[in-house]
C-alpha cells in the first residue's frame, strides 16, 4: 500500500485526535486500547467484591466520571479516556462506547442496557476501506437524557437536554431538547413537557 498521507508527518494517533482520516495501526493507540481492556476487566471484577476499588478503577479508565455516576459492568470502550460521564448518570449493563472521538454524556442521564455510542466512521469507497482508513466524529448527549435499551447513537450526533429515545432506536442525526424520538432512523414523535 502506498502512503495514504503523503507530506503529512503526523502519526496516525495525531491524525485521529485531530478528527482526520487515519489508519488504526498506531502503536500508541494500540497501547492505550490494551490499557482500556485491562482496566475495564479490572473494573468488572472489582465491582463484584469492592465498590470503592471499582470506582477508583473506573475513574482511572474514563476521561471524566461525575459525582455519584454509576456504570453497571461490563463496559466496553476503545480508549476510555475520551469518554465523559456526568454527575448522577446511571449507565446500565453492556454500554459500548467506541470513544475514538470524544463522547460526552451529561448529568442525570439514564442509559439503558446494550446502548451503543459509536464515533468511528469509515469510507464508503471500497479501496480506502481496504486500506483501513477511518476517522471519527464526537457524540454529545445532553443532561437528563434517557436512552432506552439497545439504542444506537451514530457518529457526530448531538442529543439535546431532557430528550427520551425509545428502546432499539438508531439515532443518525441530531435530536433537539425535550422530545421523544423512536425508530430506525430515530424520528421525533412529539415534544415533551
Amino acid at each position: 500500500m502506498s502512503d495514504p498521507f503523503p507530506g503529512d508527518a503526523r502519526t496516525n494517533r495525531e491524525r485521529m485526535l485531530a478528527g482526520d482520516w487515519y489508519i488504526a495501526d498506531d502503536p500508541e493507540n494500540a497501547r492505550r486500547a490494551q490499557r482500556a481492556v485491562r482496566l475495564a476487566e479490572r473494573y468488572r471484577i472489582a465491582s463484584i467484591e469492592d465498590e470503592r476499588t471499582a470506582l477508583s478503577i473506573l475513574a482511572e479508565l474514563l476521561g471524566h466520571l461525575g459525582e455519584d455516576a454509576f456504570v453497571k459492568p461490563p463496559l466496553h470502550v476503545d480508549y476510555g479516556d475520551h469518554l465523559s460521564i456526568g454527575a448522577r448518570t446511571f449507565v446500565n449493563v453492556n454500554l459500548t462506547a467506541l470513544d475514538v472521538a470524544p463522547i460526552t454524556i451529561g448529568e442525570d442521564c439514564q442509559i439503558g442496557p446494550n446502548v451503543q455510542l459509536l464515533t468511528p466512521v469509515h469510507p464508503l469507497e471500497a479501496q480506502p476501506r481496504r486500506n483501513r482508513l477511518e476517522a471519527a466524529k464526537p457524540i454529545t448527549i445532553g443532561d437528563n437524557v434517557w436512552l432506552g435499551g439497545g439504542v444506537i447513537v451514530c457518529p457526530g450526533v448531538t442529543i439535546g437536554d431532557d430528550t427520551v429515545v425509545g428502546a432499539g432506536s438508531v439515532v443518525t442525526r441530531d435530536l433537539p431538547a425535550n422530545v421523544l424520538a423512536v425508530g430506525s432512523p430515530a424520528r421525533v414523535l412529539r415534544e415533551l413537557a
